[in-house]
């Protein structure tokens, strides 16, 4: 009887092993495709451009010729049927040029789910479908846990760098790369 139990529990012990195993393997966010990311990606960065515009400080003052810069980090990434699910983090920031240095009018980072479907007549050969961000306030913590997993979660509150921005902005406006940043 004794050797029996032993079984048992040996069966027991080794079927919770695999079960945790595989439930920490499902639970643990995948790589992103990259290839996918890179289709993808300029697509998700324009649209989220465009509907920034016209909301910055920096294009009240037309001297400053301000627009927005936008930049987005790939933190789930699924394609199914022709249809993309992008769970990203983005930074927009506002620049405009004075004199000969950028300045900085305006800033955001906020998580977001873009669906896009891949349409050949498309700039990039995608077209966003859908777009979606978490309310300011009470809502950001309940939105954020509905769209994103347990595991990606955690990286929402890593401040994302401006340098890829920046650098973008100063090629937009002609400057140099060692351009001072200043404020509106």
């Amino acid at each position: 009887m004794a050797v029996l139990s032993f079984r048992r529990g040996a069966v027991g012990v080794g079927a919770a092993a695999v079960l945790a195993a595989t439930g920490t393997w499902v639970m643990w966010p995948g790589e992103v495709d990259a290839g996918l990311w890179a289709e993808v990606r300029p697509v998700i960065e324009a649209r989220i451009a465009a509907e920034a515009e016209g909301s910055g400080f920096g294009e009240s003052l037309p001297a400053l010729k301000a627009r927005w810069f936008c930049h987005a980090e790939a933190l789930e990434l699924e394609e199914h049927e022709g249809e993309v699910r992008a769970g990203v983090n983005t930074l927009c920031v506002e620049y405009g040029v004075q004199e000969d240095s950028l300045v900085e009018c305006g800033a955001g980072q906020y998580p977001q789910v873009v669906r896009l479907e891949r349409d050949a007549a498309a700039g990039g050969g995608f077209r966003v479908v859908s777009r979606e961000e978490p309310p300011d306030g009470a809502g950001y913590a309940r939105w954020t846990a509905s769209h994103f997993g347990v595991l990606v979660r955690p990286s929402l509150r890593n401040p994302m760098s401006s340098a890829e921005v920046e650098s973008e902005a100063r090629a937009h406006f002609g400057l140099g790369t060692d351009a001072s940043v200043g404020q509106c």
